[in-house]
């Protein structure tokens, strides 16, 4: 199995960097609409650039332009869009025990951002007996169990008991994975690693699991052009102790991008309202700007092992 060349990799990464500053505005709540039906679920899009942006920063291999866009981003995230984080406080308010605006606002708060008010609240309510007690699925409690240990607060289930409930944890037949399971799959290791920063947290027999059965399923969502699932599956790649960078995966991966540096989500780029375009791909290039700078700090970090002495 060959590496994929470390230029076309970054360049996957450049792209979606430009394309995601570009198309900003997409990044957007809707406050006035009901909170029955998803005033909270508009944050999400927020948090996941704030991680994503952390991690092109703490892996320190972005050009300087990738990361003056990418600080740009947070910037207007924070101040436009979550209007200083007073957004956050609103949404807690507005649901005491839900977990979204916490992990929301821990990736920024690792940035620099600081809300108190929302500090305040997180504390409160992580006393609260429901905030414990809230029913999610065992990769999301594994998460909020990471989340918890990254601001400081006694975790409601301990991280092993955590992932022992997941899917990966318990390393089934490789055969029986699905594109839901898979979802869970990547962020099991996203949760155990903090998103790549320590490979070690992989416990070791999961990790032999994935070095085994991670290729067969990198080929398989190649072949379903499920982009946004395949960009999950690299990351989950560079996570590993040992990755192997697959080319035929990542040049794949690069040829689904488009000229302007969107990816994809799922076979060709849709077309229609700029706003459900956005909605639509937004994930799906955010992760494959996560995907290019662990892969290339990954690639980095072989060559100079690599080198004579």
């Amino acid at each position: 199995m060959s590496a994929a060349s470390t230029r076309l990799v970054h360049t996957v990464g450049v792209g979606a960097i430009e394309w995601l500053h570009e198309h900003r505005d997409g990044f957007r709540l809707e406050p006035d609409v009901d909170p029955e039906i998803g005033f909270l679920e508009r944050f999400k899009p927020v948090g996941e650039l704030a991680v994503i942006c952390k991690v092109l920063f703490r892996e320190g291999v972005a050009g300087s332009r990738q990361a003056d866009l990418a600080r740009r981003l947070l910037d207007h995230a924070w101040r436009d869009v979550l209007d200083g984080g007073r957004m956050l406080v609103r949404g807690q308010r507005t649901e005491p025990t839900s977990p979204i605006p916490f992990e929301v606002y821990v990736p920024f708060r690792e940035l620099g951002y600081s809300q108190p008010d929302l500090e305040r609240a997180i504390r409160l309510n992580h006393r609260l007996t429901g905030w414990g007690a809230l029913e999610v699925q065992p990769v999301r409690r594994l998460g909020l169990s990471a989340f918890e240990r990254r601001f400081g607060l006694t975790a409601s289930l301990p991280e092993d008991e955590a992932l022992s409930r997941t899917w990966l944890g318990h390393t089934p037949e490789p055969w029986t994975v699905s594109a839901h399971t898979a979802y869970d799959i990547t962020h099991t290791v996203f949760h155990l690693t903090d998103w790549g920063e320590n490979p070690a947290g992989l416990p070791p027999r999961i990790a032999s699991h994935l070095d085994l059965w991670l290729p067969v399923w990198l080929d398989d969502w190649l072949d379903l052009e499920r982009w946004d699932l395949l960009g999950e599956l690299l990351v989950v790649d560079a996570c590993l102790p040992r990755p192997t960078l697959d080319a035929r995966a990542w040049e794949g991966f690069a040829a689904a991008q488009q000229p302007d540096g969107a990816m994809p989500a799922l076979g060709p780029m849709p077309d229609g309202d700029p706003d459900d375009v956005f909605d639509i791909v937004y994930h799906s290039t955010l992760v494959a700007a996560f995907a290019s700078v662990l892969a290339t700090s990954r690639a980095l970090a072989q060559l100079t092992a690599e080198a004579p002495a």
